[in-house]
């Protein structure tokens, strides 16, 4: 045993249990404060072809969901559910595919970028109310469009007493003209409502998957289901950490995966 090994245990032998784990505990705190803490736009998770960073696992905590946010949900939901369903023709359009339904009253320009719609029958479409749609991150709320095109119907999901029903209407007549057919838009007032300022992505990304799993692929194709909400809660917060638990679970995952040491976010693709 070396010198320093015998001092170490007569340390140990000569402090209270409960003053070493005060000690162990002071010092992980010291050594905490000590490393830097993360840029916002560092990356945290790359996943497919969503690359999330500090900044939004930041506001998924406790903040007013970023675009990147609902763009990874959708495509968790597209990788993991979707594929299980090959029969299922529902498309998950992102929050940048709304911003360009918004911005670019070109008819033809806009279909020629966005899926081909004509062997789909569902179009999931997050609504966000920014004035300037040139401007990423904008806008201050978050709703749903559920499009049905084989019923001609938009229903229109929102959080905060229809307060994007103005955005979702454009939105439908918009996407009507990129289909080449019209479409009836219906909000729907017994949606859930959030009870802060915080939760409409939340309850976006709730909604979609309830309506999604729930309806759209719990019945046979022609079978008539009910799209309200009505009686549906959402528990924000629970949502909050399922939706993290996700994520970390992911970023594991990616670790896992890795052949080498690396500086670059885990991967899953």
């Amino acid at each position: 045993m070396t010198l320093r090994e015998k001092l170490n245990r007569r340390l140990n032998n000569s402090v209270s249990p409960q003053r070493r784990r005060n000690l162990s505990r002071r010092l992980r705190s010291r050594k905490e404060q000590m490393s830097p803490s993360p840029l916002p736009t560092q990356p945290y998770l790359s996943y497919h072809d969503i690359l999330l960073t500090w900044e939004d696992i930041k506001a998924l905590r406790d903040d007013w969901l970023t675009d990147s946010n609902i763009t990874f949900w959708e495509e968790f939901l597209e990788r993991e559910v979707l594929t299980k369903y090959p029969q299922a023709k529902i498309s998950l359009l992102r929050p940048s595919m709304a911003f360009l339904l918004m911005k670019n009253k070109d008819t033809e320009q806009v279909r020629s970028v966005l899926p081909d719609f004509r062997d789909i029958t569902h179009i999931f479409l997050p609504i966000n109310d920014a004035i300037n749609v040139s401007q990423p991150e904008g806008g201050s709320h978050w709703s749903l469009l559920l499009v049905s095109i084989i019923d001609g119907v938009a229903f229109h999901y929102d959080s905060l007493n229809g307060a994007n029903n103005k955005e979702a209407w454009e939105s439908s007549k918009r996407l009507a003209s990129v289909l080449g057919k019209q479409l009836r838009f219906h909000y729907l007032p017994d949606s859930p409502q959030q009870e802060n300022s915080s939760d409409c992505g939340v309850f976006v990304c709730i909604t979609m998957r309830h309506l999604l799993v729930k309806r759209l692929l719990a019945v046979n194709a022609g079978q008539k289901i009910s799209m309200s909400m009505a009686g549906k809660a959402i528990d924000s917060a629970g949502a909050r950490k399922e939706m993290l638990k996700i994520i970390e679970s992911l970023r594991k995952e990616g670790e896992r995966r890795r052949l080498t040491p690396s500086n670059t976010p885990p991967r899953i693709e």
